[in-house]
């Protein structure tokens, strides 16, 4: 069996609602296939969320640091307001607002996707710079770009970033909502947050 990236593991983690283990080996009996891995979990039986579904519901949740210096609005939506209304769901919107809350750097985007053009192209050609001044050869440059393009997200995109309440850093706050959407059978999305700090 081949060996699978995490980053493709949490991708079809999201793509599917499909638990860690099982996604991580349908993509090694894939080859790291998504489109493949997401076929051989609808064949073993396994429930894959569509992508066409609606996330017409949801809640929004505030958290208010006890030192009333920190405060995060946060809008998560899912498919049936049965769902919204769990405890699970309303536990879920508690953990990622108090994690925006929490993050040091705080996140300043949902996606990847996200961040802009102009403001990847900037990052960008700052790495290369670094990178060069570093003495490194031109041949490896545009790899260490990417991989400090893959560390930028994981410092400003919400999802990507590590759970603050996991002392491992293993758990990412995409695998959060995931493992939720997971038990619920539902498709959960963040859709919005907003983080105020005094002085800020």
């Amino acid at each position: 069996m081949s060996q699978v990236s995490q980053q493709a593991i949490r991708e079809l983690r999201a793509q599917t609602g499909v638990g860690i283990m099982d996604c991580k080996r349908a993509l090694q009996q894939s080859n790291g296939d998504l489109e493949q891995a997401k076929r051989l979990l609808r064949e073993e039986g396994k429930e894959v969320l569509a992508k066409v579904r609606k996330t017409s519901e949801g809640r929004v949740d505030a958290y208010i640091h006890h030192n009333g210096k920190v405060g995060v609005l946060l809008e998560v939506n899912c498919e049936t307001d049965f769902v919204a209304n769990s405890d699970d769901f309303r536990a879920l919107l508690r953990n990622v607002a108090m994690h925006v809350a929490a993050a040091a750097p705080p996140p300043l985007y949902i996606h990847p996707q996200d961040v802009s053009a102009e403001v990847l192209a900037e990052e960008r050609q700052i790495y290369h710079s670094q990178a060069e001044k570093e003495g490194k050869p031109p041949q490896i440059i545009a790899k260490i770009v990417e991989g400090r393009v893959a560390k930028y997200y994981e410092q400003v995109c919400l999802l990507q970033q590590a759970y603050i309440k996991d002392p491992s850093g293993k758990t990412t706050v995409e695998d959060l909502v995931a493992e939720l959407a997971s038990r619920v059978s539902e498709k959960i999305v963040i859709k919005r947050f907003a983080r105020f700090e005094v002085g800020s």
